[in-house]
């Protein structure tokens, strides 16, 4: 399957790393000053690492699309396309000639997907945005942390606005298989950050209430939160009456099983700081690791707040493979994270770098990189 890929930053090349690390060829055109990204802090070599990370397994080309050679280039490869894939603002790819369908007439089995800040329609349907635009726009940033205004700060609307763009298009080129026709995919920012809250704004739909900041604690139960310790912080969630009396047993606070405050769900959430007050007393007492064995013995749900740090040399990640070594130009090595996926018959492990700037330009166009001058 080759895709042609006309994103920038993080969402969009999210999107297309996943259908390389899925087997497509993926050629990435640039502008002649290269994708934004490349020049993310911090960076290794000459280039950003997100942009490094995201961006492996595929092709790099430049072209300008204002020139007419090189449009009449992006239409050849356009012709030989199964997926077109643009994360443009509403409106710029009709202005550059590459709407679908523009590009329909020149390939009408293409897959042509568009991922959007606000998606198709709406007032803010021309908008700019980014995930934390995203975060604020869904009401998320309104829920995350205590007191502070805070962001999650991992890209996960970027980051599931690419998970849902690239099953579309899965699921696009399945149904090509039956159809033998392309078709249009669209997915955006906003719309992902509105799903990610589900939960949330169905919940107040029902009550009319704005959910409460909770920090590491959940809505729906009650004790589920972090709790310090002597040496650090540990997370325990209690979902059910079952691990309710499970974590009691391990804390020796037999008492509160039957305590009417807690005796249910409705009533630990209810009296929830209370609990997590007594909780943390017990907590702080003790060192993280000898909290985590005696609750794992228990059967109670527990895990260490870890750093970044910790996760390094974490043996689950090791042993899972989830961060592995890429080689780099110059004979230097570079770290990735494989996407979380295995397959019985195929190993989905990364092995090509990030390509540098044009790197492609001579095999896919027939002339040299920008590179080779330097």
């Amino acid at each position: 399957m080759r895709v042609i890929d006309m994103t920038t930053n993080i969402s969009g090349p999210t999107l297309t790393m996943i259908l390389a690390d899925l087997g497509a060829e993926v050629i990435k055109i640039e502008k002649l000053s290269g994708d934004e990204a490349r020049k993310m802090e911090p960076k290794f070599q000459e280039d950003g690492v997100y942009f490094l990370n995201i961006n492996r397994q595929k092709k790099s080309i430049t072209l300008n699309l204002k020139d007419n050679s090189d449009f009449e280039r992006l239409l050849d490869l356009i012709k030989t396309a199964d997926v077109f894939v643009e994360n443009y603002r509403l409106g710029i790819a009709q202005k550059l000639g590459i709407d679908y369908k523009a590009l329909k007439e020149v390939n009408p089995q293409l897959v042509y997907c568009s991922l959007t800040a606000y998606g198709q329609h709406g007032p803010k349907k021309m908008y700019p945005g980014y995930d934390a635009i995203m975060q604020a726009e869904t009401g998320i940033m309104s829920i995350t942390g205590s007191e502070e205004l805070a962001r999650v700060p991992v890209s996960l609307i970027d980051q599931g606005s690419a998970m849902w763009g690239a099953l579309g298009i899965v699921s696009a080129i399945l149904q090509r298989s039956h159809t033998n026709e392309g078709s249009f995919v669209s997915t955006s920012l906003y719309e992902t950050g509105v799903f990610w809250a589900n939960y949330h704004l169905l919940s107040t739909k029902l009550t009319g209430e704005n959910p409460e900041k909770l920090g590491s604690n959940h809505g729906a139960f009650a004790p589920y939160g972090a709790f310090r310790t002597s040496d650090g912080a540990i997370m325990i969630g209690i979902s059910n009456n079952k691990l309710f009396e499970k974590l009691c047993e391990v804390l020796n606070r037999h008492e509160w099983v039957e305590d009417l405050r807690y005796c249910t769900n409705e009533e630990r959430v209810k009296n929830r700081s209370l609990l997590m007050e007594q909780i943390e007393k017990i907590t702080q007492a003790e060192k993280s690791d000898v909290l985590i064995q005696a609750l794992e013995n228990g059967g109670v749900p527990v895990a260490q707040v870890k750093t970044m740090q910790d996760v390094l040399i974490d043996p689950q990640q090791i042993e899972n493979k989830l961060i592995i070594r890429l080689p780099h130009l110059r004979d230097k090595e570079m770290y990735a994270t494989r996407i979380p996926l295995t397959f019985s018959n195929c190993d989905l492990t990364p092995t090509v770098p990030a390509p540098m700037l044009g790197e492609h330009n001579k095999e896919i166009l027939g002339r040299g990189s920008i590179h080779d001058n330097k």
